[in-house]
């Protein structure tokens, strides 16, 4: 299964990235997260359907210095991604 997760507010500069992908190994999810033109995050993981919940649950508040005003998700396509890692834009 494989979950989007937009997160907006003050979300970049913050440490949002690198919290996502260490939250994201410990869950042992698989997948991507990147820094967004307009200033929102794009999170894109895959895994089993309770840790996914649980990222998500999480990316509501984020990392501690994060203030996410609105969260938006979406089931994906799964692409089978190796590992999660953060991507550049």
């Amino acid at each position: 299964m494989a979950l989007e997760i937009r997160c907006f507010g003050k979300v970049q500069g913050v440490f949002f990235r690198a919290s996502t992908k260490n939250l994201a190994d410990d869950l042992k999810l698989k997948g991507w997260v990147q820094n967004e033109v307009e200033g929102s995050v794009l999170i894109h993981a895959e895994g089993d359907y309770k840790k996914l919940a649980e990222l998500l649950e999480w990316s509501k508040e984020g990392p501690q210095f994060a203030v996410v005003n609105r969260v938006e998700s979406w089931e994906a396509p799964d692409e089978d991604y190796p590992t999660f890692e953060i991507r550049q834009r």
